[in-house]
């Protein structure tokens, strides 16, 4: 019977053992993990900070919203202000139709005319546009 004590209490203490030595890796796992609500040591003003608070945001939301408002006012003007030949050559040139925008020698071929006279459109059609967007302001 003394044996059997012996046995059990050696199974018992390896079992607590073992026990310990998992907790002990489950600790050493969660050891680099950090929660973004953890709270950080303060000042001493009593106010505390958590990790939250202190990462910096890219948030461009803004920017975004501003960039696109102004794109579609560009769109609107050239659509509205600017005769289809005018319209063509800027649309070409800054790539308007989600398209690579092209040289003006390449508009000149693709429209059959001169390189200087899609030039002298372009400057007349975004003189046309800046008039239009006078004032405009995206914020």
């Amino acid at each position: 019977m003394q044996k059997r004590r012996k046995g059990a209490s050696r199974s018992r203490q390896e079992r607590i053992a073992n026990e310990i030595l998992m907790h002990l890796r489950a600790q050493r796992k969660l050891q680099s993990e950090v929660s973004l609500t953890e709270t950080m040591d303060g000042a001493g003003d009593g106010g505390s900070l958590s990790l939250m608070d202190t990462i910096a945001v890219d948030d461009d939301m803004l920017e975004d919203l501003d960039t696109r408002e102004a794109c579609r006012t560009v769109r609107r003007c050239v659509q509205e202000c600017l005769t289809p030949r005018e319209r063509r050559i800027i649309t070409l040139r800054y790539g308007l139709d989600d398209r690579q925008p092209k040289t003006q020698r390449e508009i000149a071929a693709q429209c059959g005319i001169s390189r200087s006279y899609v030039s002298r459109i372009e400057k007349r059609a975004l003189s046309k546009l800046g008039q239009a967007m006078e004032g405009w302001r995206p914020w």
